[in-house]
């Protein structure tokens, strides 16, 4: 009797030890993972191929783990890079040209981009059949942040069309995350908003999205990851382990249907259904939002300084050889 009670005492030491051992071995496992601190400027469906590339474990098949946090604005990503708070920043790229400008030495550099035209939509309070950029005359129109890629791209888009800037009133007091609420609560006849917010505003029926401001903008490298030189000198390795990651994302999105890519995304979006995550995806695919690769063109960050040019954010171009890191 005490003989067999003393076997099921082993036997159930043994079970637990090995518990502990398949526990420790994952626990060892999870580890080995270098871990990676990325601010992202917005939370935004605009984005989708970065949260499919962590959704999708594309991070862990290179050996990284990502830890995103959310900052709120260019300015408040590139502060958290240059603190030393994160090791990535993904925000538009000429946050980055202002770092440069202001004479920091150990400034940063973009190595992949996400993003390849503004994703905001101009949306209208009332119905129009043919809008075009001449309707904007005389109407009030809530915009973004002075001096963010948004506000410069809408600015540009009206240059490019003839319409001077003060032949309307634009906005630019409201805060990027008050913009929607302001809209719906009455203020301005027009407003731009990144989605799911755009579509939100339609399903309420409060208003009606009538242009991109990405199809007027033209190919930029809009959103982008960028990190110190030193840490980058220092962790190539892992930049291209990133690059490698995001490119993943891409891949999955361009290779995916919309309601394939909005389930992968789900969880980041948990108060917005499947159906309405693919709406906007189709809307982005439909505008080409999302480049074929992580590289961009010297053209095309080229054309970002001439918006910001336009915009007197920007006096003179910064050469594309000092500011992209060539992997």
């Amino acid at each position: 009797m005490k003989k067999n009670i003393l076997i099921k005492i082993l036997v159930f030491v043994l079970f637990i030890g090995c518990l502990f051992a398949v526990y420790n071995f994952q626990k060892d496992e999870n580890t080995n993972l270098e871990k990676i601190k990325v601010a992202e400027v917005t939370h935004s469906v605009f984005y989708a191929p970065q949260y499919a590339a962590i959704a999708n474990g594309y991070f862990e098949e290179e050996g990284l783990e990502i830890d995103l946090t959310l900052a709120s604005g260019a300015d408040k990503v590139i502060a958290a890079v240059l603190s030393g708070d994160v090791d990535i920043g993904f925000s538009g790229i000429e946050a980055t040209i202002y770092v440069y400008n202001g004479g920091e030495k150990d400034y940063l550099k973009t190595f992949a981009q996400l993003t390849q035209k503004d994703g905001s939509f101009l949306v209208s309070r009332k119905k129009y059949d043919n809008f075009t950029l001449e309707d904007l005359k005389g109407k009030y129109v809530i915009g973004g942040r002075p001096g963010g890629m948004p506000e410069m791209t809408f600015e540009w888009a009206l240059k490019e069309n003839g319409i001077n800037k003060d032949d309307l009133t634009i906005d630019t007091s409201i805060a990027f995350a008050a913009a929607q609420g302001a809209f719906i609560g009455g203020t301005g006849d027009f407003v731009t908003l990144f989605e799911p917010n755009a579509l939100d505003v339609e399903k309420q029926g409060k208003g009606y999205v009538v242009a991109s401001i990405g199809e007027l903008g033209g190919v930029v490298p809009y959103t982008s990851y960028s990190a110190r030189k030193s840490y980058i000198k220092k962790h190539k390795d892992t930049i291209e382990k990133f690059d490698r990651a995001i490119q993943k994302g891409l891949d999955f999105v361009h290779n995916n249907d919309s309601k394939k890519v909005a389930e992968s995304i789900k969880s980041f979006f948990p108060d917005t259904s499947v159906e309405d995550l693919a709406k906007v995806i189709d809307r982005y695919k439909e505008i080409d939002v999302w480049p074929q690769t992580t590289d961009f063109t010297e053209e095309s960050f080229y054309h970002i300084q001439d918006i910001m040019i336009n915009s007197k954010e920007l006096e003179k171009k910064v050469p594309y050889e000092d500011l992209i890191y060539k992997k």
